[in-house]
């Protein structure tokens, strides 16, 4: 199986992702985190509003709309942070970019990876989201736990393909 044949390139803003990218590289695997990385920021603001209507009508103070809009400002910045990070797998490495006005770039080797775990809550099998544990030859690796990636079995199947080599059988 070649490495094209695996291309699951999932996301159309390439300018994010391949400034990172070496000259020989080319992009394999490409996603961001599943929305449900969200949640809490969302019922911040749901929890919120209920809280400020509540207190509203029993203060009669319009003021504390403010704090309202406050959780909706934060969850406006993780709604930016979320659509700005990506997990990325090329022929050479595993990297996991993020960050608006920081840029941060965790990055592993693809030769330093020893092993590849997929875990998933509950929670996660029934929102369709699970976690990635890379364990390295080396020493604690900036990359080790990535959460919230989306629709974990088939990532997982692909990216352990990309990293360990896949031989395809079919006759084809």
């Amino acid at each position: 199986m070649n490495v094209q044949d695996l291309m699951v390139y999932r996301d159309t803003s390439s300018r994010t992702v391949d400034k990172y990218l070496m000259p020989h590289e080319g992009r394999v695997i490409a996603v961001r985190r599943h929305p449900a990385v969200l949640l809490p920021a969302l019922v911040l603001v749901v929890g919120g509003l209920i809280l400020c209507g509540f207190a509203a009508t029993l203060v009669s103070v319009m003021w504390i709309w403010w704090a309202w809009l406050a959780t909706l400002g934060y969850l406006l910045w993780k709604v930016i942070a979320w659509s700005v990070e990506f997990f990325l797998v090329t022929e050479h490495r595993v990297m996991v970019i993020n960050g608006v006005l920081n840029r941060n770039v965790a990055m592993m080797p693809l030769a330093k990876v020893t092993d590849i775990k997929m875990n998933r809550s509950l929670v996660g099998q029934m929102l369709g989201y699970g976690e990635f544990e890379m364990e390295s030859a080396g020493q604690k690796q900036a990359l080790r736990n990535v959460g919230f990636m989306p629709y974990p079995e088939q990532l997982y199947l692909e990216v352990s393909s990309v990293i360990f080599g896949a031989e395809d059988g079919s006759p084809d």
